[in-house]
């Protein structure tokens, strides 16, 4: 409980000052010579220009991609890294790194500092993520978010099968599958996190 505790408040001193955040997720283990990796890389520059801080999973793959293009680019680059059994390493580019052993509070700090969230294709982490926070929006537990999927490719099939299997069934109402935009550009990207943060009157903060 103490380190619970103590996870929690250190989190909680160290980003109340942050200013806009973006959360980008994908998987740990995208190559860096991969395209996904670098339109990451992109992703995470052109936010950190525009003045909204980037946080990521602080790991490798995708993590270190929007790291690495938010730092030093004029905002933030945030990492909240893990503690697992083979020893997630902090990537370099980061201003700020916080250390979690608990994957509850580590999503506390993503959902709680961040006001719109991007998805690169990724496995089960990147899933659980976007799904997570899909269901926080949906229940209205959570102000509504943008949740951009980056890479029609992969997306597009996933967005049709929830369509076809979830709303077809009526597992889902009509509405829902609308909060998963798909997109394909950098660009496009930027483009949402500004409308939702004139939206939500949030003004961007470069270091």
């Amino acid at each position: 409980m103490l380190r619970i505790q103590s996870e929690i408040v250190n989190g909680f001193e160290t980003l109340r000052d942050l200013g806009p955040a973006v959360t980008i997720f994908g998987s740990a283990r995208t190559d860096p010579k991969h395209k996904e990796y670098q339109r990451a890389e992109a992703t995470g520059r052109l936010l950190s220009q525009a003045g909204f801080a980037v946080i990521s999973g602080g790991g490798p793959g995708i993590m270190e991609a929007a790291n690495k293009g938010a730092f030093g680019a004029g905002s933030t680059s945030v990492g909240l890294n893990i503690e697992l059994p083979f020893e997630q390493q902090p990537n370099g580019y980061q201003n700020i790194s916080l250390e979690n052993r608990y994957f509850f509070i580590r999503k506390l700090n993503f959902v709680k500092y961040s006001f719109a969230f991007v998805y690169f294709p990724g496995g089960f982490g990147t899933f659980d993520e976007l799904f997570e926070v899909a269901t926080l929006v949906q229940t209205g537990r959570i102000e509504r978010a943008p949740l951009i999927l980056v890479g029609k490719k992969f997306w597009q099939p996933i967005k049709e099968w929830m369509c076809a299997a979830l709303l077809d069934n009526g597992l889902i109402s009509p509405g829902d599958p609308d909060l998963l935009q798909v997109v394909d550009d950098p660009k496009d990207v930027l483009k949402i996190v500004r409308a939702a943060a004139k939206a939500r009157k949030l003004k961007p903060k470069l270091r």
